[in-house]
């Protein structure tokens, strides 16, 4: 909680109805701060708010940031664009309208406050990499013209333009790369592996693994990254980033499968299908600097954290 009125802040969090811009809006107004949530609801879910609607600290705005948007606040978090391939890839061209243009918006609108500003970046920078585990300083193997680049590119180039404002205006930016996520909240047909292994298997459908299930990712909870973002924003200024957020704890996607289905109670089978373009073999975060930066590490075990996302989406099919 603030100490006094003179901590408490205005924060906008742009994407705040989303998966974890809707944890993001929670944390800061358990933390005693006022929060403007900005959505246009393309996947964002009024569910994912509906219990904030009379709090005193709360104020939603619906609004599309790839339009200017003139409000006032003491700090930005943006959060604004699909992030899973079923989404993103549904309008290409918007979805990097929303990663560029948003990320002008917001700085030129932080620039104006002279405010600070979190950009939430993701580990598809990296796109498939050669250097395993990603730090920071690898500058990733992108295909700038595949059906992934609209989402990978867009936030390639926000980050430019995150570090430019910097240089050029002295701006106080702060840049996360988000590795996989999950938790509550999650969209149930967003098409990532959790919510898509955990969907199925509570319906007794076949669990669907892409390629031969061998790839590998690293899960972090939600409320695990949420504090790593809240972190990284009240860090001193010099700590920039950017800095990967995430769980290093690495395992194949045939042994998640495997791991929820064991855990839901389910009769599901397993199912392969063709793995498709510039899908990446392997995902792990170096968390070194967030380790050393911001005295972060994850916290919530994977089987504790998928106990409370299959409880979850098992309360949504109720």
């Amino acid at each position: 909680m603030p100490s006094s009125d003179k901590d408490k802040k205005r924060i906008m969090v742009t994407g705040g109805a989303g998966f974890l811009g809707s944890h993001l809006v929670d944390r800061l107004l358990d933390d005693g701060h006022d929060v403007m949530c900005v959505d246009n609801m393309f996947t964002g879910s009024r569910r994912n708010i509906a219990h904030l609607r009379d709090h005193p600290g709360f104020e939603f705005i619906r609004h599309d940031i790839s339009q200017p948007l003139h409000v006032e606040a003491d700090q930005i978090y943006n959060l604004a664009c699909p992030a899973s391939p079923v989404h993103y890839q549904f309008d290409p061209v918007q979805t990097t309208k929303t990663s560029v243009l948003g990320a002008i918006n917001t700085l030129g609108l932080a620039k104006r406050l002279r405010c600070r500003i979190l950009q939430a970046s993701t580990s598809e920078v990296y796109g498939d990499p050669e250097v395993h585990p990603q730090p920071e300083s690898y500058p990733g193997r992108v295909n700038p013209i595949g059906p992934r680049s609209c989402y990978d590119e867009g936030k390639r180039c926000a980050e430019t333009l995150f570090f430019d404002y910097r240089r050029q205006h002295g701006l106080p930016i702060k840049v996360a790369r988000i590795f996989n996520t999950y938790g509550p909240r999650m969209h149930p047909n967003d098409g990532r592996v959790v919510s898509n292994f955990v969907v199925q298997a509570l319906e007794g459908r076949p669990i669907t693994i892409y390629g031969d299930g061998s790839q590998t990712r690293s899960f972090c909870y939600v409320s695990d990254l949420i504090d790593g973002l809240v972190r990284l924003m009240e860090a001193p200024d010099e700590t920039t980033g950017p800095i990967n957020l995430g769980n290093p704890a690495e395992m194949t996607i045939a042994d998640l499968a495997k791991l929820i289905v064991e855990m839901a109670g389910s009769p599901s089978s397993i199912e392969f299908a063709p793995l498709p373009e510039d899908d990446p073999r392997q995902r792990q975060p170096d968390i070194r600097l967030a380790k050393e930066r911001l005295d972060w590490q994850p916290r919530v075990g994977l089987e504790d954290g998928l106990a409370s996302t299959i409880d979850y989406f098992r309360a949504l099919r109720a």
